[in-house]
């Protein structure tokens, strides 16, 4: 019997028992699309990811304060920022980040809001698309003007429409507010959450010039962190520690490791390292179902064993070999595993787009994937079908041919 026939007659078996095949096909459906769904969402998440840091720039450096080591006089100053950018011919842009907890108002409406402190530059690092107005510029930056830049969730949600820009809103302490106004709006990084979430989870965010955050906050000119971009990739390294050796310089603190210069690109190897290790371990855990659907595989070749038991026997009885019958019922298990496997492919796709949608994911498939896939739970088939397949093969003719 040649392999065409056997699978002719492995698929009008399955056809028989349509019910039957499916139910049984159904743990290996969930166990290729749970793979599926959650390899091809961490491989998007990884792309997602990298894709903001490209977006931030391959070429950036953030330069900390070691808080461990650090005294109040090490935090980096305003003034440094100004030197960091004049002395240093390999830094295109730079900016110090003070981040503080305030709340903004519109009216009646108030929220609690993350007031994001820097210079122009802040915007230029993190490549901001400008969707209305503009940027707040070196002079209002020097001056400590009363602007501010925010994002076009917050505008929906202080201001009830996106382009807010020459409106005003106060902003600072709850007991200390100041009003300011909108010279521009960015697009926001959490847009695609904005429609499938509740408003009240997305932070407002409100950017402003440092010197600002500093007068409305009373702060002090200081900062524990800076951005710095250099004029390109080859001169990444080179700025960051030059930059180091300034700021020790002007304070006075060298060998104590008061700063701490990391490169985003790396900070990203690591983040993906994080994303496939917890990728590879959800799937891991969603293979287990495989197990499932093929001791499923298993259970139902070997119902069919027996109530093929007389056709067996007559198929022996005219000449058929144990090899034949043991590669009939073999094809057979592994027929119904791959047929579950691309079902289980294309409910996987589906829903990790569905799922990417909610999360705001793109989901990456590669072929390797899809390819693996397929040879999986055909493997699954191969391995839960050999035992029945080899006891259909063991069966004595003459006692076959008996069996009722």
């Amino acid at each position: 019997m040649n392999i065409l026939e056997n699978v002719k007659m492995a698929l009008s078996s399955i056809w028989a028992n349509k019910m039957r095949s499916f139910l049984t096909m159904l743990g290996i459906i969930i166990g290729i699309s749970s793979v599926i769904a959650v390899v091809s969402l961490g491989q998007g998440g990884q792309h997602t990811i990298t894709g903001e840091f490209e977006k931030i720039g391959t070429n950036t450096v953030a330069i900390n304060v070691n808080e461990n080591n650090a005294e109040q006089s090490d935090y980096i100053t305003f003034e440094d920022v100004r030197q960091l950018k004049e002395k240093i011919p390999y830094i295109r842009y730079a900016t110090q980040i003070v981040r503080v907890q305030g709340w903004a108002s519109y009216g009646t409406n108030t929220k609690m809001a993350i007031v994001v402190g820097g210079s122009g530059d802040m915007f230029r690092i993190e490549n901001n698309e400008i969707l209305y107005g503009r940027i707040f510029t070196d002079i209002e930056y020097e001056e400590g003007k009363a602007v501010a830049v925010i994002d076009s969730t917050t505008a929906k949600k202080l201001f009830r429409m996106e382009d807010a820009v020459g409106m005003t809103m106060d902003v600072g302490p709850k007991t200390a507010q100041k009003s300011v106004t909108i010279v521009g709006v960015i697009k926001s990084a959490y847009d695609m959450f904005a429609e499938m979430t509740d408003n009240d989870y997305i932070p407002v965010v409100v950017h402003m010039p440092a010197t600002t955050v500093s007068h409305v906050f009373s702060l002090d000119e200081t900062a524990s962190q800076v951005f710095i971009m250099a004029d390109n990739k080859e001169n990444v390294e080179s700025a960051g520690n030059l930059a180091v050796n300034l700021l020790e310089n002007r304070h006075g603190n060298r060998g104590r490791d008061a700063y701490k210069a990391e490169n985003l690109m790396k900070q990203l190897d690591q983040i993906n390292t994080v994303v496939g290790i917890f990728t590879t371990f959800v799937a891991v855990v969603a293979a287990i179902s495989l197990v499932v659907g093929g001791v499923g595989v298993m259970n139902i070749m070997l119902v069919s064993v027996t109530e093929r038991t007389r056709e067996i026997g007559i198929r022996k009885a005219i000449g058929a070999r144990t090899g034949h019958i043991l590669f009939q019922f073999l094809t057979e298990s592994v027929i119904i595993s791959c047929i579950g496997g691309i079902l289980g492919l294309i409910f996987g796709i589906f829903g990790a787009y569905g799922l990417g949608r909610l999360a705001g994911i793109t989901p990456h498939l590669s072929p390797g994937t899809v390819i693996l896939a397929i040879l999986f739970s055909s493997a699954v088939g191969i391995f839960f079908g050999i035992y029945p397949a080899r006891k259909a093969a063991m069966l004595d003719p003459i006692e076959a041919l008996r069996y009722e």
